[in-house]
């Protein structure tokens, strides 16, 4: 609908005027000159009535006549954001109290679950914090406010918690769903701006994360509020971490596919060769004999047991070279008189990334897997952590 400008009388339906022009014509031609139609009565109408064609150059179109920012100006920009959303911060220490505290408390004793809503840039913090407290301990999820007055509301039962993010503390999605929560008697945290809002005096407990000024040079686009905002739920996920024990092997339980879920949950025992794959050697056979078991075990070293059974040395490739600088007969030594007495070893309970330190710190490729009375139980190298994905 285009309406003239002030100062002429006539008023233009562009839809109807085009419609009455050609929606008679027929057929493909008829599409063509419909198009054609179109573009003319629209050109029309637009010089009559002194707006601009749509198909302005970009140059045009350019709306702001002040020169691009210098590279010092766009540094001291991005600086004076992050002091500003770090004063921000700083200064929530102040709100951090008695009902802080309480909020916590409430989390910890939930018996259902933590749903946390909020809209905008503030559903993407209260997504951030549903799933920082989802993957340390606390059953938690996040609910779009509009979808649930739509039938997500669902989802919350009376045993949960809600915590609520706004800024203003007026979002009307979240309101709408307030008095279903409240008939629900499901507790209610919410995280504002203004303790005075709806949101903040339905409340069981208010955490103030307003700010003096955002960083936006309007003071509108949500920037330090966000900021402050997400230390806060930061400072709850971790006291409520620590407040249930919660521990790095607890976290790795977690996230089995992540790298630290690898590092944290996989151990020796999990990735080592076992059986007829481990190289192995008695003392007194030849040097030879050991380079065959090296050959055809393919872990770049051998264990060397004796007559107990029991794992009283190893050789390795490094070894080989060494034995060779010596001159020594391979074909008539013994393995016993080359190789590493009282290597280093662990236990088949020793964590995968404990392992690799161990290999780390003497500088050696491999390691074999022994109990408590020296019997070999494994061996692996360190082609082994990394197909594991802990190195």
């Amino acid at each position: 609908m285009l309406h003239a400008l002030p100062g002429n009388e006539r008023q233009f339906d562009v839809d109807d005027q085009q419609q009455r022009l050609y929606m008679d014509i027929p057929g493909t031609v008829g599409c063509s000159v419909n198009k054609m139609l179109s573009s003319k009565f629209d050109q029309c109408i637009r010089d009559n009535i002194g707006l601009k064609s749509s198909h302005n150059t970009p140059a045009e179109r350019t709306v702001n006549p002040n020169p691009a920012p210098s590279l010092q100006n766009l540094i001291e920009i991005g600086r004076s954001v992050v002091l500003l959303e770090s004063e921000a911060v700083a200064k929530l220490v102040h709100n951090i109290g008695a009902d802080f505290a309480r909020a916590c408390e409430l989390i910890l004793h939930c018996p259902g679950r933590v749903v946390v809503v909020g809209i905008g840039k503030s559903g993407h913090i209260a997504g951030k914090l549903a799933s920082t407290l989802a993957s340390t301990g606390t059953p938690s999820f996040f609910v779009h406010p509009g979808e649930a007055s739509h039938g997500d509301l669902g989802m919350i039962i009376p045993s949960d918690l809600l915590i609520a993010i706004s800024n203003s503390g007026e979002t009307p999605e979240i309101l709408t769903i307030l008095p279903i929560i409240k008939r629900m008697e499901v507790g209610l945290i919410a995280l504002v701006g203004n303790t005075e809002s709806t949101l903040a005096k339905q409340a069981n407990v208010i955490l103030v994360t307003g700010v003096d000024k955002e960083a936006c040079p309007h003071n509108l686009a949500p920037t330090a509020s966000t900021t402050a905002t997400l230390a806060m739920c930061d400072a709850i996920s971790i006291a409520v971490l620590q407040s249930r024990g919660f521990t790095k092997q607890d976290f790795a339980r977690a996230h089995p596919g992540g790298v630290l879920g690898k590092r944290l949950l996989l151990y020796v025992s999990d990735i080592m060769h076992q059986g007829d794959t481990i190289p192995l050697v008695q003392e007194n056979d030849l040097i030879t004999d050991a380079l065959i078991e090296m050959s055809s075990k393919s872990l770049g070293m051998t264990g060397v047991l004796n007559n107990g059974g029991k794992l009283v040395g190893v050789y390795t490739d490094g070894d080989i070279r060494r034995t060779l600088n010596k001159n020594v007969d391979i074909h008539d030594s013994a393995i016993n008189t080359v190789m590493t007495p009282n290597p280093i070893t662990v236990s088949v309970d020793t964590l995968a990334a404990e392992a690799v330190q161990v290999m780390q710190s003497h500088s050696i490729n491999g390691l074999f897997v022994v109990d408590d009375d020296d019997y070999v139980r494994g061996a692996f190298n360190m082609l082994d952590l990394l197909r594991a994905g802990v190195v």
